[in-house]
């Protein structure tokens, strides 16, 4: 698969055209998740796409690509989907976007050929020496920000403290649940000391990253205008609220596809229930897209 230089500047992603009817994220409101179609509706034209090399894949790591575990030293990519992922990245961009240090994630997916964003797009990497970093001005706010969270939840049965390059989690999905109650308030007001830093929360967890308008859909954005031909088509894979910033970038480009069935709002187009539903949709995916065009078949 050829890629552009990693020191051109990208397209802007407003020049490329919406993608419709097959998307409906042109919504101006969220959807309710379990009132999305499903992402298999959307397989045969996607995987002609993918024939085309008209295709780039983002797609969330815990929750999406792995079931989330316990602690994130304890996820594993499944060796049949690393197979998936590797031939699919053989073919077209194929991105893994994640609150994960960029580091972490390329450990766990072990594929040179795949893209990362890590620490929610403020750290890009990818084949070729492409290298991009927004979040190294912040570094000093998050070291102090990071001693302060250490401090005010010490103790706490359940509650730990995980320092990524541009970002700072707090995670209490172990805690009981008095604990649990108890966790806000300190990091608010954490948050509220250090306001070059934003507070966001997820599945069992706040975090602190850089006060910055840029995240995993600004990272999306950044490399599909660098890694993918103007007209391919960009699909973001995801399970958490965080994930919603590239849904909501990607409506008038792209495919947004949630994956979860909790009821909730959401600015995807499509739905998929669980890790084992995204593998499927992967492996079928690939299926169609190994498969020769008709008019390849007819040929002498």
């Amino acid at each position: 698969m050829a890629l552009k230089s990693p020191g051109r500047p990208g397209r802007s992603h407003f020049l490329r055209k919406p993608l419709l009817p097959m998307s409906r994220q042109l919504a101006s409101e969220p959807h309710h998740l379990r009132e999305l179609p499903h992402a298999r509706e959307l397989l045969p034209a996607l995987a002609a796409d993918c024939r085309a090399g008209r295709l780039a894949l983002f797609l969330d790591f815990d929750g999406t690509l792995a079931p989330i575990a316990a602690h994130p030293r304890l996820a594993r990519l499944d060796a049949g989907l690393r197979r998936v992922l590797a031939e699919l990245a053989a073919r077209v961009p194929v991105a893994v976007v994640s609150g994960r240090a960029a580091s972490d994630v390329r450990r766990l997916v072990g594929i040179d050929e795949i893209f990362v964003a890590g620490s929610h797009g403020f750290e890009i990497a990818g084949p070729g020496g492409l290298v991009h970093d927004e979040g190294a001005p912040f570094a000093a706010e998050l070291d102090a920000a990071q001693a302060e969270l250490e401090r005010a939840v010490r103790g706490l049965p359940g509650v730990w403290v995980e320092r990524k390059p541009y970002a700072i989690a707090v995670h209490f999905r172990d805690a009981p649940e008095a604990v649990a109650a108890r966790i806000e308030e300190p990091v608010r007001e954490v948050a509220r000391s250090r306001p070059a830093l934003l507070l966001r929360g997820g599945k069992k967890v706040f975090e602190l990253r850089p006060a910055k308008d840029w995240d995993k859909g600004r990272a999306v954005l950044w490399l599909l205008d660098r890694v993918a031909p103007r007209e391919a088509r960009a699909v973001f894979l995801g399970d958490d609220v965080t994930d919603e910033d590239a849904f909501l970038r990607l409506r008038e480009c792209g495919i947004g596809i949630v994956v979860g069935e909790e009821e909730r709002p959401t600015f995807a187009g499509y739905r998929l229930r669980d890790t084992r539903e995204v593998r499927a949709f992967l492996t079928a995916l690939l299926e169609g897209c190994r498969e020769r065009r008709p008019e390849a078949a007819s040929g002498p």
